[in-house]
C-alpha cells in the first residue's frame, strides 16, 4: 500500500448508531492497518435536519441519497478518503467517481418487535421535560415475553416509519393501526414507554446490536453501559421491555439492511487496498443480488420491497416481496453466487 502521512479520513454522519458503526470500522482499521493513521469526520446530511419528515409517504418527495449525500460530496471534494453507510441508505446508483468498496461482514438481518413488560406498563417520570412534576400516565398495554403478531390483540397499534415493514404487517395483520415514528433507537424506545396507544414497534435488530443491546433468547432486552466501551463493559438489564425478533418467513428485510457499505472514490488505489482487507466477500455477493434487483424495481430504501439474500455452499437465494402495484407479489430464484446481479435483475423483472 502506498505510504503517507496524511491520516485517511472516515466520513459519517453523527447520529448514535452511525457513530457506533463508524467507530467498530475505525477499530477494523487499526487492527488491519497500525502503520496507517485513520480519524473519523462526523458529517451532518439532508436526513439529520428533516427530522420531521415523512418516511413513509410517497408525496413528501424527499430527495435521493437523503443521508448519503454530503457524505459523497465530502469524497469527491478530496476532504474524506472514505465513506461508512448503512447500506440500506446507500443508493443503487451512484455518483460518478465513487464506488462501494467494501461490504464488512454482515449482522443480524432480522426486524425486532419490541414492546412494554410489566414493568413498562406501569413506568411514571418523576418530572417532566421542564423539571416540573410530570403528569401521570395512563395505563398502558403489556405482553408477556415471546409475542408473536398473530398474539397482538386486534386494533393494536404497531409504530414504523418503513412502507415495507407497513405493507408486510397489514399482509399478514391486516386489522393492526401502524403508525409513523422518528428519532434514534433511545427516543422510540422512549416514545414506547410514554405513549399509551402504542402497542410496539418495529426496529432492526442489527441497529440495537451495533447500539450495545443484547436480545436474549429468554425475549429479556439488556444494554451495555456505553457501546463505545466494546464488549467488556457492564450489561444491564432494560426490563421495561421485551423483544421478539420476527423470522424471513414472517418480515423480509430491506435491501442491504444490516450491512454496512464502505464508499470510496473509484480511482483511489490507497482505499482500494484498505476495502480489499474489510471486504466480506459473502456479504458482498448477498447484498448485490438484493441491490441489483432494487435497482431494477427502480426504487429507494423506502420503496415496499424486501428482499433477502443467503449462500448456500456455492449458491446464492434471494427471496423478495413487492407491494409495488398495491398487491402483494413474492418470488424466490437462486444460482451461482457469482451471478448476483443477475438473479438479482431476474427477480425484479418476475415480480414486476
Amino acid at each position: 500500500m502506498p505510504q503517507t502521512d496524511r491520516p485517511i479520513i472516515l466520513a459519517t454522519r453523527g447520529s448514535p448508531l452511525a457513530l457506533a458503526q463508524s467507530n467498530q470500522m475505525l477499530a477494523a482499521c487499526r487492527e488491519a492497518f497500525p502503520e496507517l493513521r485513520f480519524e473519523l469526520r462526523i458529517i451532518k446530511t439532508t436526513g439529520d435536519r428533516l427530522q420531521k419528515a415523512s418516511m413513509a409517504n410517497p408525496a413528501a418527495n424527499l430527495p435521493k441519497g437523503l443521508f448519503t449525500k454530503e457524505l459523497e460530496v465530502a469524497l469527491l471534494a478530496n476532504e474524506a478518503d472514505f465513506a461508512v453507510h448503512s447500506l440500506k441508505d446507500l443508493p443503487t446508483e451512484l455518483p460518478t467517481g465513487l464506488v462501494l468498496g467494501a461490504v464488512p461482514g454482515r449482522e443480524d438481518v432480522r426486524d425486532a418487535l419490541i414492546y412494554r413488560s410489566e414493568l413498562g406498563a406501569v413506568w411514571q417520570p418523576a418530572v417532566g421535560e421542564g423539571g416540573e412534576p410530570a403528569e401521570p400516565i395512563p395505563p398502558r398495554r403489556h405482553y408477556p415475553a415471546g409475542l408473536t403478531l398473530d398474539e397482538l390483540p386486534k386494533g393494536a397499534t404497531i409504530a414504523t416509519s418503513s412502507t415495507r415493514r407497513r405493507e408486510q404487517l397489514l399482509a399478514c395483520r391486516p386489522d393492526l393501526k401502524i403508525v409513523e415514528i422518528r428519532g434514534n433507537v433511545g427516543t422510540r424506545l422512549e416514545k414506547l414507554l410514554r405513549q399509551p396507544e402504542l402497542d410496539g414497534m418495529l426496529l432492526a435488530a442489527a441497529g440495537l446490536k451495533r447500539l450495545g443491546y443484547e436480545l436474549r433468547p429468554d425475549g429479556s432486552l439488556a444494554c451495555r453501559s456505553s457501546h463505545d466501551s466494546g464488549d467488556d463493559a457492564p450489561v444491564q438489564e432494560v426490563p421495561e421491555f421485551r423483544v421478539s425478533l420476527l423470522g424471513l418467513d414472517v418480515m423480509l428485510p430491506c435491501v442491504g439492511q444490516a450491512a454496512l457499505g464502505i464508499e470510496v472514490r473509484a480511482d483511489d488505489e490507497r482505499m482500494a487496498a484498505v476495502c480489499r482487507r474489510l471486504n466480506h466477500e459473502p456479504s458482498h455477493q448477498c447484498v448485490t443480488a438484493e441491490r441489483a434487483f432494487l435497482h431494477a424495481m427502480g426504487g429507494g430504501c423506502q420503496s415496499p420491497v424486501a428482499a433477502h439474500a443467503e449462500l448456500v455452499g456455492d449458491r446464492l437465494r434471494l427471496r423478495a416481496v413487492s407491494f409495488r402495484t398495491g398487491e402483494r407479489r413474492v418470488g424466490e430464484r437462486s444460482g451461482p453466487a457469482t451471478d448476483a446481479g443477475e438473479i438479482g435483475k431476474a427477480m425484479a423483472g418476475e415480480l414486476m
